[in-house]
């Protein structure tokens, strides 16, 4: 091949040019909450085994969870779980044929976005209110 030849070739977009679509970014979130919703998961299994274990150990946990750092975690579990429920309810709507227009496929995941992060802060709303 000739040194011409290889200089006139387009070069392939980087990330910084590449602009990212909703449904992209979505899937890429989907995948990211379903692998920290099997971390979310064992801190679940945790507080059920101190549970069981008697109420020393509940108590360990309880104030491990309750500190600002265990709340952090659980409001990132709750919102993952949310994430990937309602991901998982769009793919649901795609597999029946529905939804796969070019708005509406945004529209849904923006739908997606929206909605776990309002769940997300209804659900700790009502938590701390009757806390």
């Amino acid at each position: 091949m000739t040194d011409t030849a290889t200089r006139s070739r387009p070069l392939s977009p980087h990330l910084q040019v590449y602009r990212w679509p909703i449904t992209m970014v979505m899937s890429i979130a989907h995948r990211i909450t379903g692998a920290a919703l099997y971390f979310g998961t064992l801190l679940l299994v945790f507080l059920l085994l101190s549970a069981a274990a008697g109420e020393g150990s509940y108590y360990k946990a309880s104030v491990l969870f309750g500190s600002v750092p265990g709340q952090i975690v659980l409001f990132g579990y709750t919102f993952a779980l949310l994430h990937h429920m309602l991901g998982g309810i769009r793919h649901f709507i795609w597999d029946t044929g529905r939804g796969m227009e070019p708005g509406t496929r945004e529209a849904l995941a923006w739908a997606n976005l929206a909605g776990s992060v309002v769940l997300t802060i209804i659900i700790w709303a009502v938590a701390l209110a009757f806390r």
